[in-house]
């Protein structure tokens, strides 16, 4: 009896750190509680998969918080980590790149994003929006068989050198207590069993016993997309105005297919962000002037931002339409594009974001400096290599095309709380 009521107390014990966690991580108000997150997009999110499909990214890229060996095309976060911050009172890690195989668990999600990535095929990266919706199939198929496999053999699904610890310790604490006991085939084996199971079940519910997700956790998970911009920036690259703004229903069509392909698995929690002002990009924004182009009072390229506008609209559109289709899923639609501009627009009264500073050269002096950045571009017809800035928290443009680690923190304040979604919901509540 003395053995039954110390595993008693054992269970009670974890039971009760259990509960008190989920206390303290849904406070008084209620959450989704997201068993995971499953991202899909570009640059603007990848944590990693461009590093571990191609080259790995060099300094300074992510000389800001997150150390080396670099993921991030930042000089720290991306808006994705930030939202992962607002989950972790639901209790979950920094996303794994699907791509790298080194040190990833995706017990609690994985990220799909790969930088240079586009809704449909293009030239910058194999890895669009189909293939890595196809990536996602994969693994959700993979690790269903696993666990049946897993089920259908006996396996434990939970540490099995634990139960064998814990096995060994009943056994000799009944031996001081005169009590025999095998530590396989005893009457009280049962306990033990739910011991572990209970432990098991709080181990996984704060991931770190596993590094695959359960299989009813794909449907309680939050999808998550940031991608598009590099569908229009090609076509700005490569195309008329008209040819682009005609090409958008069909990028919108491989959007929407993702989205009825997921759907269709399982998934029911969509948080989508439009498009950000590209035309403000130093990046597009610094050779278009050089070409005696005209830049608005933002510094931005006015007809860029107005076809960006455009696909927002029409993006909107589609997640309405899906939100009528698919009744049953909870669409979230993420106004990053205004939160950007805000921030370039405003930067002067934006704490230590000051107005929009410029390009940073160590080998060329411009007269009006734009954009802090660590670039590398051709001035007449010289290649001028940017210098990384002493004060990247001073600034939005990290590289000429990303934002830096505080510009993105910044964005992420402006949208997790929902004040610039459709509906106005936080991301921990953006769930049906």
């Amino acid at each position: 009896m003395a053995l039954v009521r110390m595993l008693s107390i054992l269970v009670l014990l974890v039971l009760g750190l259990a509960m008190t966690q989920r206390y303290l991580v849904s406070g008084s108000s209620p959450s989704c509680n997201f068993s995971a997150i499953y991202n899909f997009g570009d640059s603007n999110s990848d944590t990693g998969g461009r590093s571990a499909a191609f080259t790995q990214i060099p300094p300074p890229y992510g000389e800001t918080n997150l150390g080396n060996p670099p993921k991030r095309l930042s000089n720290g976060h991306v808006i994705l980590d930030f939202i992962i911050c607002a989950a972790e009172r639901l209790g979950l890690p920094y996303m794994s790149a699907y791509l790298d195989s080194i040190g990833t668990n995706f017990r609690c999600g994985a990220n799909f994003a790969t930088g240079d990535s586009s809704i449909l095929p293009g030239p910058f990266s194999p890895f669009d929006l189909g293939i890595q919706i196809s990536q996602f199939k994969q693994f959700k198929s993979r690790t269903t068989e696993l666990y049946k496999n897993l089920s259908d053999s006996g396996e434990p699904l939970y540490p099995s050198t634990f139960c064998s610890s814990l096995a060994r310790i009943m056994a000799h604490q009944a031996s001081n207590m005169h009590v025999p006991i095998n530590p396989i085939k005893s009457p009280h084996n049962h306990i033990c069993f739910s011991l572990c199971t209970n432990l098991n079940n709080f181990m996984i519910e704060n991931c770190s016993s596993m590094s695959l997700p359960h299989p009813e956790d794909f449907s309680k998970a939050l999808y998550t997309f940031d991608i598009g911009q590099n569908d229009l920036t090609f076509g700005f690259q490569n195309m008329t105005v008209d040819q682009i703004v005609a090409a958008i229903p069909g990028i919108l069509d491989g959007f929407e297919a993702a989205i009825q392909q997921l759907y269709g698995e399982g998934a029911r929690a969509f948080w989508i962000h439009n498009t950000g002002p590209i035309g403000c990009l130093p990046f597009m924004a610094l050779p278009f002037k050089f070409r005696n182009g005209t830049l608005d009072q933002n510094g931005c390229i006015a007809y860029q931002n107005n076809v960006v506008q455009e696909f927002n609209q029409q993006l909107k559109e589609r997640v309405d339409q899906l939100k009528n289709n698919l009744s049953t899923a909870a669409f979230t639609y993420v106004d990053v594009y205004s939160a950007k501009l805000s921030l370039i627009s405003d930067a002067k009264n934006q704490g230590n974001l000051p107005h929009i500073k410029g390009y940073y050269f160590s080998q060329a002096t411009l007269n009006e400096k734009i954009y802090e950045t660590t670039a590398v571009v051709q001035v007449n017809g010289t290649t001028i290599h940017g210098d990384a800035c002493g004060d990247p928290q001073d600034r939005i443009s990290w590289d000429g095309i990303h934002f830096t680690d505080a510009a993105n923190s910044w964005i992420a304040s402006r949208i997790l709380n929902g004040s610039m979604s459709d509906p106005p919901v936080p991301v921990a509540n953006a769930c049906p």
